[in-house]
This record gives C-alpha cells, sequence and structure tokens, in this order.
C-alpha cells in the first residue's frame, strides 16, 4: 500500500489557523497545482475528526465519491453528509493501515495534523507533496509534530506557480514513489 500526503502549508510552517479556519489558502486553490491528478491515483483518503469537521463547513462536499475514512475516539458520534461515502473508525495508524490494505486499497491520501502526524511517527507515509502558500500566520497548527529522531526525506522535484505557491515533493528514502508532479 502506498500512503501519501499532499497538503499546504504556510510559509511558517501552519496547516491551519488555531481555531481551524483555512481562511488563508488561496480561493478555491488557486491555480492547477496537481491536486487533481493527484487525488486520481488515490482510492480513499484517512483524516481526522477536526479535519472531517472543517471540511463540513466548506460549501460542497469536496471527494465527491472518492471513500473517506474518518478517525475518532467516538465513531458513533458522527454523521456523514449526504451523498459522501465515509467511514467512521477508532485505531492507530497501523491498525488502520491493515484494515484498509486488507480491504484492497492501495493508494491512501492521508490529510489533518494529528493524522499525518501519527502516521508518520508509525513510519506508514512514503511521499509527501508540500504546497507551501506565501502567507506568514505567525501561529497555527502545525504540520509536524514530534518525532523519535531526524527522518531525511529525499527530494523528487520542485515547481513554483505564478501566484507564488511553491510546491516540493519529497519520498522517504527505500520507499518507491513516482512523482506526481511530472
Amino acid at each position: 500500500m502506498r500512503v501519501s500526503v499532499f497538503i499546504a502549508t504556510s510559509l511558517d510552517g501552519f496547516i491551519a489557523r488555531v481555531d481551524g479556519t483555512l481562511d488563508w489558502l488561496p480561493e478555491n486553490g488557486g491555480e492547477p497545482h496537481g491536486y487533481d491528478e493527484f487525488m486520481a491515483t488515490v482510492d480513499a483518503l484517512v483524516i481526522g475528526r477536526k479535519t472531517f469537521e472543517t471540511v463540513l463547513t466548506f460549501a460542497a462536499w469536496p471527494y465527491g465519491k472518492k471513500p473517506v475514512f474518518v478517525l475518532s475516539g467516538q465513531p458513533e458520534r458522527l454523521k456523514a453528509p449526504e451523498g459522501a461515502v465515509c467511514e467512521f473508525m477508532a485505531g492507530t495508524p497501523e491498525e488502520l493501515a491493515a484494515r484498509l490494505a486488507q480491504r484492497g486499497l492501495g493508494h491512501l491520501y492521508i490529510d489533518g495534523g494529528l493524522t499525518i502526524q501519527g502516521f508518520l511517527r508509525a513510519g506508514l507515509i512514503q511521499r509527501f507533496i508540500l504546497t507551501r502558500v506565501p502567507v506568514l500566520l505567525g501561529s497555527g497548527i502545525p504540520l509536524f509534530g514530534d518525532l523519535p529522531g531526524d527522518l531525511w526525506l529525499e527530494h523528487v522535484a520542485t515547481r513554483s506557480f505564478s501566484s507564488g505557491l511553491v510546491q516540493s515533493e519529497y519520498r522517504i528514502p527505500g520507499e518507491p514513489s513516482p512523482s506526481a508532479l511530472g
């Protein structure tokens, strides 16, 4: 199973404001930067409860019929929006990855700060696609948290956009990962 992260960060490394809002992101994602192409390779998303609650504030469910697994310690309290393909789960990243692999899912997209951090600490992520937005927030929810030690990444590609977005792809050394930046 391949496990990837595709996420935007502020220049100072935050993925959301302290209250979880994303009002600093370019409207409609800015110019095309490979998200649709990336999503076409993904079998399912794994997101945390807080990310799920943020997504519920969007005008429309952004994932179509793509399966979304929402992690929560109390999954029975959550409800999927109309038309969404959602399943609510609890467990460690290792347990969840094993369950989803047993279902035949080949490529997972992990989103949400704590969820990404958990999967990273468990050694389950092979690829990062980070899009840096040219804004300094000063505080917020960080993309990365504590790690047991240094984690060196291999640079795959970087490209910039006229809006000022800069996107870099990295892979964990030793893990095969074709470039999504084309």
